[in-house]
């Protein structure tokens, strides 16, 4: 019988997920101030534990500075994808997308499966333009701040080659059950609710408790980081300085645009992007550090 915190957790979950999708019957200002809120409260704090990671690394070497050479080169990158967001929007977008694939993919698959890798970090990314074209189109003309009537050519493109890859991937391989009944359930996700909604369920209910169970269950990667709570209580300083960031940049991003959801979404969008970047990064000097 499961405990009664677990059995908690998951009767919280489960209210979320409801939730959510009842919030797709909402008008769009009001659908996208949903997800958006769930993004930034459950989806960002699994970032803020980009610190519990560096410590270990920079700590034996620096003393108390590691924390301002962590942050400075950290909040210094982000700074720089933000002001590529006002000068090259569309390459940025580019960019963004395809960090986010392979990102996703090495969350979902795991070490030493590419191929795999590829096709579910494809899938959250690839499906809004396969099913919902002119939606995603919407919601990324807002972001990028410029006219798109519909998606690049290069990304229905990409979504096309992902789509043929993932059939000729399950055709040849044995693919274990769990993965493609998660794929099943994702696609269903992306076909029935709005992009926004679908992503937000993919986010926080699969991708930011991955990452943070695998920091758990690694001993050496954050030490001091051995259950749920403990991540989520390390999460919580950075967590908060990020909203503080997010807030001093909120006049800037809303001057002359009265629409309080398309300001949620363009600031959580490409703020989300500016972290993702040395976030991945950090990952990949941790694993090398690691295998040295």
């Amino acid at each position: 019988m499961p405990a009664p915190g677990a059995l908690l957790l998951r009767s919280a979950g489960a209210l979320l997920v409801f939730g959510l999708i009842a919030s797709a019957g909402l008008p769009r200002e009001a659908s996208w101030l949903v997800a958006l809120t769930v993004v930034i409260i459950l989806g960002v704090p699994h970032g803020a534990l980009d610190g519990a990671v560096a410590a270990p690394l920079l700590r034996p070497r620096f003393g108390r500075a590691w924390f301002g050479v962590f942050a400075i080169p950290y909040l210094g990158l982000s700074a720089l994808i933000l002001l590529a967001w006002q000068s090259a929007p569309l390459a940025t977008l580019a960019g963004f997308l395809a960090i986010s694939v392979l990102h996703f993919g090495e969350e979902d698959a795991g070490p030493g499966r590419p191929i795999e890798a590829l096709v579910r970090g494809g899938l959250p990314i690839a499906l809004p333009a396969l099913v919902r074209p002119e939606e995603t189109a919407g919601i990324f003309s807002i972001v990028a701040r410029m006219p798109m009537s519909q998606l690049p050519a290069w990304w229905s493109a990409a979504a096309w080659c992902w789509l043929a890859l993932t059939v000729a991937w399950l055709m040849t391989r044995r693919s274990r059950p769990a993965v493609v009944g998660e794929m099943i359930v994702l696609t269903a996700a992306f076909v029935a609710l709005p992009p926004l909604t679908a992503f937000t369920l993919y986010f926080v209910g699969l991708h930011a408790p991955r990452h943070m169970r695998a920091l758990v269950r690694d001993p050496l990667k954050a030490p001091g980081i051995n259950t749920m709570q403990r991540a989520v209580c390390a999460s919580l300083p950075i967590f908060a300085l990020t909203l503080l960031l997010g807030a001093g940049l909120w006049p800037i991003y809303a001057a002359g645009s009265s629409d309080a959801s398309a300001n949620l979404l363009i600031i959580t969008l490409q703020m989300l992007s500016a972290l993702t970047v040395p976030h991945i990064g950090l990952d990949h000097i941790a694993a090398r550090y690691r295998s040295c």
